[in-house]
């Protein structure tokens, strides 16, 4: 659950820490997420405390935070990680008392119990999440189920028969992958490479082999296509910073007109998996400086598009027809861009 952080291996997570951090104090309107990701980064860095300081900025801030129960528990697991047990304790006992709405949290917070081998208390979390933000529902929502699956895990590490919920997250699970929840969480795989037994680490060796056969067919597939979007305000945010942008987006309704053209013909074409991604601002200078190049450079468009496709960021076109369109216009998806009259 914490922010998403960039692939490449070389990035400098101190440097970019920092940037993040003046960004934040150049977009206020979007300091929570990028501070969330200065965090992340002064983490991976290995400077716990200056993640806590962000931490603690953002809890402090006068504006309101759209979910502080999730900063809340990113603080709780950070402040565990060098020591400071008895405060990240605390933190995790006010958060499972004030029942947050979300899901964030909750995995969060149990995610770190589980870490530290307090499993009893992380699959307690885990449930009383589920319970809160899941109840009867037959179809959860994609945010809600890792928690599900976390207590899942959990459940198969403390050795617990299966009930109802590990049903089902074995189904919504098991529907788009190759591999099986359950030997994915299944203790004895995991233990059975410490064993002295050469029959157990052949059938190790093994599985390991299947799994890393169907990883490969599951990364093997075409991530979808997907046409960059920039809704009205951030497309003029954009031009007004990188006007030599003017001449890729000459108004924003030919922006979007265009968009769903271009759609069209590659569907016409057969091309599968189309998709739209939304770009901001802040996120696409970020993009712009790790590839070292210019925000004003119109070759790094496309490029930006399909990273964010790649971080799962697409919406798939088209929208079903009553849905809400793409555009933001707010009007169903066959009375805005998908009339055809």
């Amino acid at each position: 659950m914490r922010p998403d952080m960039p692939a490449e291996n070389a990035v400098d997570h101190t440097e970019e820490a920092a940037r993040l951090e003046r960004a934040a104090g150049l977009y206020p309107e979007d300091a929570e997420a990028l501070l969330l990701r200065a965090a992340a980064h002064h983490e991976l860095a290995g400077d716990r405390p200056a993640a806590t300081a962000l931490y603690d900025r953002l809890l402090a801030s006068p504006s309101g935070l759209d979910d502080p129960h999730l900063v809340r528990a990113l603080k709780a697991a950070n402040l565990w990680q060098y020591d400071h047990v008895a405060e990240a304790r605390a933190i995790v006992v006010g958060i499972r008392a004030a029942r947050p709405q979300t899901p964030g949290p909750w995995i969060v917070v149990a995610e770190a119990l589980e870490a530290h081998d307090e499993l009893d208390s992380a699959e307690e979390t885990f449930t009383d999440g589920a319970r809160l933000l899941i109840g009867d529902s037959r179809e959860p929502t994609s945010a809600t189920r890792p928690l599900l699956y976390g207590r899942h895990r959990v459940r198969r590490m403390l050795g617990a028969d299966h009930d109802a919920w590990d049903a089902l997250a074995d189904r919504l699970h098991d529907a788009s992958s190759a591999v099986r929840l359950d030997e994915l969480h299944d203790p004895k795989r995991v233990w059975s490479l410490g064993s002295s037994d050469p029959r157990e680490l052949a059938a190790e060796i093994a599985r390991l082999h299947a799994e890393l056969g169907a990883f490969r067919r599951e990364i093997s597939r075409p991530f979808p296509v997907a046409v960059l979007h920039w809704p009205e305000p951030e497309l003029a945010e954009l031009l007004a910073a990188y006007p030599e942008l003017a001449a890729e987006y000459p108004s924003h309704s030919a922006h979007v007109a265009a968009i769903e053209a271009s759609l069209r013909e590659l569907a016409a074409s057969g091309t599968p998996n189309l998709g739209i991604v939304s770009g901001t601002v802040p996120s696409y200078e970020a993009f712009a400086a790790s590839e070292g190049a210019s925000p004003g450079d119109a070759t790094l468009l496309p490029q930006y598009a399909t990273t964010l496709a790649a971080r799962g960021r697409a919406s798939a076109w088209p929208p079903e027809p009553a849905a809400a369109c793409w555009c933001g216009s707010g009007r169903p998806y066959n009375a805005c861009h998908g009339n055809r009259g």
